[in-house]
């Protein structure tokens, strides 16, 4: 979806430094498990701290638990600290104004339908610093391969929090794109693509070489 409601991934923000190569360590007493329709309030009310304190999203959705449930969804998730929620992310087939989707297929020569987008990503502000977002991403992306599509996202270029946090999980800016957000507001956005897989291939076709 285009605008400054979009689903691209918000501020995981000020994570420590974890461990290299992508992966992402379970902090003492976090886990991530399948969101449920009881977990709606609790999201929309950590979203709703995030959206004070860090201005994501930029416009505060009429209806947050619907945004937090797109048509296109192919799973959401929230992890939890001490039995608490923490924290969301959210997995999306691309849809029209998706941003990373159409640059990773003009960078690999696969469809745009080959990808899914990494999204509706958040972290409480008293749960950061745990490495909560690297956890949270790594579920999304063990998703998105299992449906044998590629993880991408978008994240708003001014969020260097959220862009440094990719690429300690060893994401690729594949571009940095200029969005129209409303009549007299461009906004500069990054383009990101998950690693390849361990076998060494993306996870966009099977038996593909790694882009």
């Amino acid at each position: 979806m285009n605008g400054p409601t979009a689903g691209r991934a918000g501020p995981p923000a000020r994570e420590a430094a974890g461990p290299p190569a992508g992966r992402a360590v379970a902090p003492p007493g976090a886990t991530v498990r399948d969101r449920t329709e009881d977990d709606l309030a609790d999201c929309v009310r950590i979203l709703a701290e995030v959206h004070v304190g860090d201005g994501y999203p930029v416009n505060w959705p009429e209806r947050p638990g619907t945004w937090l449930t797109p048509a296109s969804a192919l799973g959401a998730w929230v992890a939890e600290v001490d039995g608490r929620p923490a924290g969301h992310v959210g997995l999306c087939r691309a849809a029209e104004g998706d941003l990373a989707p159409v640059v990773w297929s003009e960078r690999t020569g696969r469809s745009v339908e080959s990808a899914a987008v990494v999204g509706r990503l958040f972290v409480a502000p008293g749960a950061r610093a745990r490495g909560i977002g690297g956890l949270l991403v790594g579920r999304a992306v063990r998703e998105a391969r299992r449906h044998g599509l590629h993880p991408v996202l978008d994240v708003v270029a001014s969020d260097t929090a959220a862009a440094a946090l990719y690429e300690r999980l060893g994401w690729e800016r594949l571009a940095t794109v200029e969005q129209l957000w409303g009549p007299d507001r461009r906004v500069s956005v990054h383009c990101y693509a998950a690693p390849a897989t361990p076998s060494g291939r993306s996870a966009g076709r099977a038996g593909a070489p790694t882009p």
